[in-house]
């Protein structure tokens, strides 16, 4: 069956057919900014930190969905597989997620497709099988994924790996869409054009995993490769992807010794290469900081701690993927944001860096296309 007749929403295209129409933004360029600065001015410190998280709580149904968000106020929320009643349900999900429709949240999926999707009814080709054909092809799959997704309700798909790797063995090989950095790098271009207009493009996960082994799920990736042989290698999917356009980079739980011994999610370092050197201006998320407690490890045990370095490193927005009881998890967003507000308070984290982030994600989810979907 082809797969615009599995997916069954309008917009939603097959592989190798035109490009869909691009969605009008919700407002005009000025006034996003004025709104975003107005709404700024508004929020006290505490909303314009949870501002800054993008959460997760298990379940499909609406009203629970709108409670959860209504009580915490993120700027984001991640669907995973247990938010997806089958794509035809999954409107009504992200619908029931922005209290206030004119200031939509960022709506996040991991979406990669083949066996890392949310959604089981995406048919389009996925990096194991991409990586061995022309770009071309990364940017006809993407751009029928990034349709269905926004028909769907989600503005930000976590879709396109941009680390490299030619080692069967590593965890992100099949994930990957090239086993070269040149040959990843015209596969994540082409995967981010693909993209263009429907959803917020990612690149994931900076500085990169296919240098450092081990699976930051459960571990702390760590390399002893220098910033020289990184800029020549792992770097050029990312640059790549940001010339071309990406809105969004996450960071991942790894260990690049010679730049800097905490990892990227928490180094000031790595927030400032990819700024200064790679020239991104858009938002930095982090990957799930649960992610860091799981490694076991002793100075990753506090959530606080971990959330109040992650701001103080640069990140725009902080993602956490709860259970249904939020403090089965040891996390209580709740807690998250007086403590950061604390930091601030003592000096510990600019209340500048608070600002500018909040001020960057109204400005973002304002220029959001609008969540109706799309029409062929």
């Amino acid at each position: 069956m082809a797969a615009g007749a599995v997916l069954g929403l309008s917009g939603c295209t097959e592989p190798g057919s035109p490009k869909p129409p691009i969605r009008p933004t919700s407002t005009t360029p000025a006034v996003a900014d004025q709104r975003a600065a107005a709404e700024l001015a508004r929020m006290t410190l505490e909303q314009r930190i949870a501002s800054m998280l993008m959460l997760h709580v298990p379940g499909t149904d609406p009203g629970t969905l709108r409670a959860f968000v209504e009580r915490y106020r993120p700027g984001g929320f991640i669907i995973m597989g247990d938010n997806v009643p089958g794509l035809a349900g999954l409107p009504a999900v992200t619908s029931a997620l922005s209290p206030d429709p004119t200031l939509p949240l960022l709506i996040g999926i991991d979406q990669e497709g083949g066996d890392f999707r949310r959604i089981d009814e995406d048919a389009f080709a996925a990096a194991d099988t991409l990586k061995s054909q022309p770009p071309a092809a990364s940017e006809d799959a993407f751009r029928g994924r990034a349709a269905m997704l926004a028909g769907a309700g989600c503005s930000v798909n976590f879709g396109i790996v941009a680390d490299e790797t030619a080692d069967p063995a590593s965890f992100i090989y099949d994930r990957a869409l090239g086993t070269t950095p040149d040959a990843s790098a015209d596969r994540v271009a082409a995967a981010v054009r693909g993209e263009r207009g429907a959803v917020l493009s990612t690149l994931k996960h900076f500085p990169g995993h296919g240098q450092a082994p081990g699976d930051s799920h459960s571990t702390v990736p760590t390399t002893a490769i220098g910033a020289a042989d990184w800029a020549a290698t792992d770097a050029l999917p990312f640059v790549a992807g940001i010339d071309a356009g990406a809105e969004v980079v996450m960071f991942g739980h790894l260990v690049y010794s010679a730049v800097d011994a905490a990892p990227a999610t928490l180094s000031a370092a790595w927030h400032e290469r990819l700024r200064s050197d790679l020239g991104f201006t858009g938002i930095t998320i982090t990957d799930d900081m649960l992610m860091l407690q799981h490694t076991g490890l002793a100075e990753y045990q506090n959530p606080s701690e971990n959330a109040i370095r992650a701001v103080a490193a640069g990140n725009t927005m902080l993602l956490y993927v709860l259970g249904a009881d939020p403090s089965s998890t040891g996390v209580d967003p709740a807690v998250l944001v007086a403590d950061i507000a604390a930091a601030v308070r003592s000096g510990r984290v600019p209340e500048s860096r608070i600002a500018d982030a909040a001020h960057r994600l109204l400005r973002t989810r304002l220029g959001l296309p609008s969540l109706r979907p799309m029409s062929r």
